[in-house]
């Protein structure tokens, strides 16, 4: 069945790094997006970035572009892991992570075009 497990959470210091893993399995990740979504108490679940391997396009939100790095692997790779590099992590980055598939880009960081999600890990940026 279609599974995915993030992994990569803790709590790290203001500039500090950490990389989040999403374990996919149970389909082909070539034919899909995936989608690192957070969501911090009180607020609502934001877009952060996404990778489609079938072409190794990127997205990102505008609060993690030059800080945030998504990576996949190249079409036809037996690594179905999509992995978030978080550089220069500020307090603001504080929530728990989720990965999401979905098919298709258009509106991509609108959640309910996202048919499965991982558990989430939680991200916390504090001195």
């Amino acid at each position: 069945q279609v599974q995915l497990v993030e992994s990569g959470g803790g709590l790290v210091q203001p500039g500090g790094s950490l990389r989040l893993s999403c374990a996919t399995s149970g389909f082909d990740l070539d034919y899909f997006v995936i989608a690192f979504f957070r969501q911090a108490p009180g607020k609502e679940r934001e877009g952060v970035s996404a990778f489609r391997r079938v072409d190794g396009e990127t997205y990102y939100t505008d609060s993690v572009k030059g800080r945030f790095t998504i990576s996949g692997g190249r079409v036809g790779s037996s690594d179905n892991t999509v992995y978030l590099q978080m550089n220069n992590l500020k307090p603001d980055d504080t929530a728990v992570y989720f990965c999401a598939r979905r098919s298709a880009t258009v509106e991509l960081f609108n959640p309910n075009y996202y048919d499965y999600w991982g558990q989430g890990t939680q991200v916390t940026v504090s001195s």
